[in-house]
């Protein structure tokens, strides 16, 4: 289920740059049953092993993640 959920979210982030609460709303749409945390649970998994980085944009507070390119 990890790994699917994490597949997944490349696969997003291949098309964009995302927040949390778009990735959320994302992989609900997809048919994935996660909450907000799994998701954050996920992302600060990928920036730990390198494949997810995290950065803000434009005073704007919330976190953004893209893949490392």
């Amino acid at each position: 289920m990890r790994e699917e959920i994490d597949a997944e979210i490349v696969k997003l982030l291949e098309e964009r740059e995302l927040t949390v609460a778009f990735i959320t709303r994302f992989l609900s749409e997809r048919g994935f049953d996660v909450t907000r945390q799994l998701v954050e649970r996920s992302l600060r998994r990928m920036v730990s092993l390198g494949v997810v980085e995290a950065f803000y944009t434009n005073g704007n507070k919330r976190k953004h993640y893209r893949l490392v390119r």
